[in-house]
Parts: structure tokens; C-alpha cells; sequence
């Protein structure tokens, strides 16, 4: 193995809701291993502050105002970059969202909009890269972000969790589809990740100055279900990102790999105030 095998240097990657969070992370751990990076991204300053970000780096950037939600703006948006860096190697279909409500309290327009931004989204930007991928000959890497509760019962988040199942099911069937044209699928599957979103900041460039802050006890409740002892960091999802989109996983396809702490796998276990492992209804006080 080389250092050679992590480096993307000569390579595009586009990124759906690239503007913070995750595919913020996303988008800057690759523009560090050596690749031009474009985004689209529904709040403008964050385009900016982006491309600033990947320049700081040495690397090319194009930001795209635009709302994934909008299947032909975002379409135009991967021709656009295409055009403009002659390539596209690595797509990255980050962009969600969620709210939570119980689902008997959801109107149309709601599970409407969390399957617009969760999975169509997805559908229309992989079927506007495949193709230049396919021109261009190279192969390419597609990494889908999804979560965890993709694979297990979700109350308040039903209908983000049943597109996210289907994004699941979305990778591993391009994995078999996309195969023989030399580009993997893949995804990664977060839990609870510390972004713009979940401290509370929507609007405008982002910082961390205007973040929620958790309570103790807020803090305390994650550390005892997550086996890390403590909430993602967006970058940790980056470089597993990066590994996928890289040479070092050439025969990694069809995966969805958890950047969780082990929330998965502790399936409901929690730890109780002596520090052990417990699986409720076991008291935890």
C-alpha cells in the first residue's frame, strides 16, 4: 500500500447539500486528498464560504445555489459541473432532512417533502452523473449518506426512515447495475452528528458561534446509548468518504458502513448510571 492510494488528486466531486454538515466535511476532506470539488447547496452564503474553504486548500471550486428538490435544477447542476471541470469522478448524495412528527400528524405535503429532498433527490442526481461517468471511461465512485435508521424502527422519523431503507436498497442494487462500467456504490450510515442542523442553525453562513448548546443532561443521554460516549464529528464521516471514493477501496461495492460510535450495533442497549450496559425496560436510574 502507498500514500499514492488515498490521493484523488485529478479528480471531481460533486456534492449534493455541500454547504454544511456533513457534506460540508464531506466536500473538504476530499478537496484535502487533492480533488476540485462542486457542490449544490439550498443557502447561497454557505456556496461561498465553500468555495473559499477549498480554494484555502489549493483546490477548484464550483458552488451552485440551488434546491435539490428541484429535480431539473439539480440535473443542470451536475451537467454544469461536468462542463465545467471535463469530468466527474465521485458523486456524493448527501443531501436530507428531517423532521420529527408522529406519522398520523403528517400532512401530504410533509411526507411528500421528506421523500422529494431523502430520495428523489438521490434518484435524479445518480441518474444525471452515471452517464458522464460512462463517457468519461474512468469508473467512479457514488457514495450515498443514509443513517442508521434506515435499519431499524425509527417512531417520529417513519417516512425518512423508509426512504432512507431505500436508499439502502438503492445502493446495493447500482452496485450490481453500475458494476461492469467500473463505478462502485456505496453509503455511509450516521446517527447522531454534530452539524449546522442539529444545533439549530438553518439559515445563513455557517458558525458555530450561533449554535444550540446541549444541556448536561442532554449530553449525558447521548453518551449513555452511543458506545463512543459521545456524538459524531461531520469530518468523521469525511474520511470514511474518502476512503470510499478512493483507490483504497477498489473492491468495496455494495456496502453501507456505519459512522455511528456503534449505535448499531448496541441495538437498544444503554448504559445506566453505574456504567453498565442494560437493555431497557431494566431501570436505568
Amino acid at each position: 500500500m502507498e500514500p499514492s492510494d488515498i490521493d484523488l488528486s485529478g479528480r471531481v466531486a460533486f456534492v449534493t447539500g455541500g454547504g454544511g454538515g456533513i457534506g460540508r466535511a464531506i466536500a473538504l476532506c476530499m478537496a484535502d486528498m487533492g480533488a476540485d470539488i462542486a457542490i449544490i447547496e439550498a443557502v447561497p452564503e454557505r456556496c461561498d464560504q465553500v468555495a473559499e474553504m477549498v480554494a484555502a486548500r489549493g483546490r477548484k471550486a464550483l458552488c451552485i445555489p440551488g434546491n435539490v428538490m428541484d429535480v431539473e435544477t439539480l440535473q443542470n447542476a451536475v451537467a454544469t459541473a461536468a462542463d465545467t471541470f471535463g469530468r466527474l469522478d465521485i458523486l456524493i448524495n448527501n443531501a436530507g432532512g428531517v423532521t420529527r412528527r408522529d406519522f398520523l400528524d403528517l400532512k401530504e405535503k410533509n411526507w411528500r417533502r421528506h421523500i422529494d429532498i431523502n430520495l428523489v433527490s438521490n434518484l435524479a442526481a445518480t441518474q444525471a452523473a452515471v452517464p458522464v461517468m460512462i463517457e468519461g471511461g474512468r469508473g467512479g465512485s457514488i457514495i450515498n449518506v443514509t443513517s442508521i435508521e434506515a435499519s431499524r424502527a425509527a417512531p417520529g422519523y417513519a417516512v425518512y426512515a423508509a426512504c432512507k431503507a431505500g436508499v439502502n436498497n438503492l445502493t446495493r442494487t447500482l452496485a450490481l447495475e453500475l458494476g461492469e462500467h467500473g463505478i462502485r456504490v456505496n453509503a455511509i450510515a450516521p446517527d447522531y452528528t454534530i452539524t449546522p442542523g442539529t444545533r439549530g442553525q438553518f439559515t445563513g453562513p455557517v458558525d458555530e458561534s450561533k449554535w444550540y448548546q446541549p444541556s448536561e443532561a442532554q449530553m449525558d443521554a447521548v453518551r449513555r446509548r452511543i458506545p463512543a460516549g459521545r456524538a459524531g464529528i461531520d469530518e468523521e464521516c469525511g474520511r470514511v468518504a474518502v476512503f470510499l471514493a478512493s483507490p483504497m477501496a477498489s473492491y468495496v461495492n455494495g456496502t453501507i458502513i456505519p459512522v455511528d460510535g456503534g449505535t448499531w450495533a448496541s441495538s437498544g442497549w444503554v448504559r445506566d448510571r453505574n456504567e453498565t450496559w442494560i437493555l431497557p425496560p431494566e431501570v436505568i436510574d
